[in-house]
């Protein structure tokens, strides 16, 4: 046996769990691009490869839906949902683990039962607040909360700060910076990571929310978000598995796209914010 045919059976050998675990997860990923080129009829077979390539079905996606309005909608959800998110949390984050008052403790418990509670406990009465300010009818409802902080967020944030050692901010002090001048100069420059992280999750929830949109974006067509008006795009083609699969395809892909572009802080990040809690 040639050494390099050895070192081919040995990386196999070594990985097979792990290519396993891919193709699963792919496998379904592939299901859907492949049905997405195929034609109406073929589309309801048990064909698994297309008999021609039908690449105008990604055209008629958008001719038959308002993709593009949906698509800026959640951009503009997802974009200004993790801008409020980040600069919300950070200070409230940055304030538990570093300063020292009374009652800090309880609000850390505050923010770790504010993680485990449901949305749909809360929907009605923070509902009809919006109704009786008019603001229902839109994503307002969604995006103004960010400015109060993610629960999630700050823990997370909140993790990730107090492994950074307290000489940096002291050394900043005795300099004579300000608490906000140490944040800013000092503490988010070493936290870019778990920053990073909150933003890719809060952008990846706001993208990916259907309860949400589904309660306060009503029923105009253009007003929904991408994860909505998907399943409006399937109740109207229920038959057309091509078109639901093309229509599926175009909207998950930007954020694959995105995590692809983003896996190595957004790794580093999650990791580095359990190394001390």
């Amino acid at each position: 046996m040639s050494a390099r045919r050895r070192r081919v059976l040995l990386w196999v050998a070594t990985h097979a769990f792990a290519v396993a675990l891919a193709l699963m997860f792919l496998a379904p990923v592939a299901f859907m691009a492949l049905t997405a080129l195929m034609t109406d009829e073929q589309a309801l077979t048990s064909d698994l490869w297309p008999r021609s390539w039908n690449w105008a079905n990604f055209a008629e996606v958008f001719d038959r839906s308002l993709l593009l309005r949906w698509a800026g909608n959640t951009l503009l959800y997802a974009a200004l949902g993790t801008l409020f998110t980040v600069v919300s949390s950070v200070p409230v984050a940055y304030a538990l683990a570093r300063f020292r008052f009374r009652g800090r403790r309880a609000a850390f418990l505050v923010v770790v039962a504010a993680m485990m509670l449901p949305p749909q406990v809360v929907a009605v009465p923070i509902y009809l607040v919006w109704a009786r300010l008019g603001l229902t009818d839109s994503l307002w409802p969604l995006i103004l909360p960010m400015l109060l902080g993610d629960a999630f967020s700050i823990f997370l944030l909140r993790q990730f700060l107090v492994t950074i050692p307290r000489d940096y901010t002291d050394a900043a002090k005795v300099d004579g910076c300000s608490d906000l001048r140490t944040l800013v100069r000092v503490v988010l420059p070493m936290a870019r990571p778990a920053v990073a992280a909150v933003a890719l999750f809060q952008f990846f929830y706001c993208w990916n929310d259907y309860y949400g949109p589904l309660l306060y974006a009503g029923v105009q067509q253009d007003h929904l978000t991408l994860s909505l008006g998907l399943a409006t795009f399937k109740a109207f083609h229920s038959v057309q598995w091509n078109l639901t699969m093309a229509a599926t395809l175009l909207v998950t892909a930007p954020v694959i796209v995105l995590f692809f572009l983003a896996q190595r802080v957004f790794i580093e990040g999650v990791t580095l914010t359990g190394v001390k809690g």
